[in-house]
């Protein structure tokens, strides 16, 4: 299950679930356009921007982290993409950072140099594993789906297809859409007609929508498969004295991604 595609297909199409995450009102969604935007001199992209829209210049730009695994440097790197992206397109606004861990274990804390930028409000952390009241939000209880255990993720989906299909509003067939879309994310490895069976869901948007899906999590599944035996590739190459350029053009992986794994494997050596 790859995070950022959920939570980027998550933000895209019910952006409201940032401000409930934020605790503000969810109709500030109304006040942003929602992208994912590259920061050219990494060649990364944040995983989600929120840019206010024109008529409300006062609203501040909000460029929103996921993280669902361990990152020592998830902290520094986020500011230094903001501030490359504030270089870049120089927008006359003003900006908050917002990281959403999977949970507070994988968070290694804020760096001293940043502290003054948490007490000023400008960092905002959220654990998702730790939400509790979900029952009257659709964002919140997909959030709540997406980092349940597989053995509550059940139940959680069934009390939020109720909550969906209970809601009274002009687009409750697109957010029980998505709803689905989450669901064949977070089980994989069912068929269609076992996520039928087990979540009543007798209007599934058979084909199309349903192969679309799959095809995507197959392909994600292949390319998460891939990198993982290039990882393991890494520490060969480097007996073999080939520099972290090198390695990262011979795998066809990120510098940054190369020079992480060899951190990583020296941490579980040590």
């Amino acid at each position: 299950m790859k995070t950022d595609t959920i939570f980027y297909t998550l933000l895209q199409n019910l952006p409201s679930v940032l401000f409930e995450l934020l605790e503000q009102s969810p109709t500030l969604a109304l006040h942003y356009e929602f992208s994912s935007v590259e920061i050219k001199e990494l060649a990364r992209r944040i995983d989600g921007l929120f840019l206010p829209k024109a008529e409300y210049p006062q609203d501040p730009i909000y460029l929103v982290e996921v993280q669902f695994q361990p990152d020592d440097d998830l902290y520094w790197r986020l500011i230094t993409e903001a501030f490359l992206y504030l270089n870049q397109y120089k927008p006359h606004k003003t900006w908050q950072a917002v990281v959403l861990w999977a949970k507070r274990s994988l968070d290694p804390g804020i760096p001293l140099a940043y502290q003054s930028s948490l007490a000023a409000g400008q960092i905002h952390v959220v654990y998702l594993d730790e939400l509790t009241d979900t029952s009257s939000s659709i964002g919140l209880g997909i959030i709540k789906l997406v980092v349940a255990p597989e053995d509550e993720a059940v139940e959680e989906a069934r009390s939020l297809i109720n909550l969906v299909q209970q809601a009274d509003t002009p687009n409750s067939r697109n957010l029980l859409e998505l709803v689905e879309r989450m669901l064949v994310y977070k089980f994989s490895s069912y068929s269609r007609q076992e996520l039928e069976a087990m979540f009543g869901l007798t209007e599934w948007r058979q084909t199309r929508f349903y192969q679309e899906v799959r095809e995507e999590v197959k392909q994600e599944v292949k390319q998460e498969v891939q990198e993982e035996t290039k990882l393991e590739a890494i520490p060969r190459l480097l007996k073999m004295g080939l520099s972290v350029e090198q390695i990262a053009e011979a795998l066809e992986l990120k510098i940054e991604v190369v020079r992480q794994a060899i951190e990583q494997q020296s941490r579980e050596k040590s």
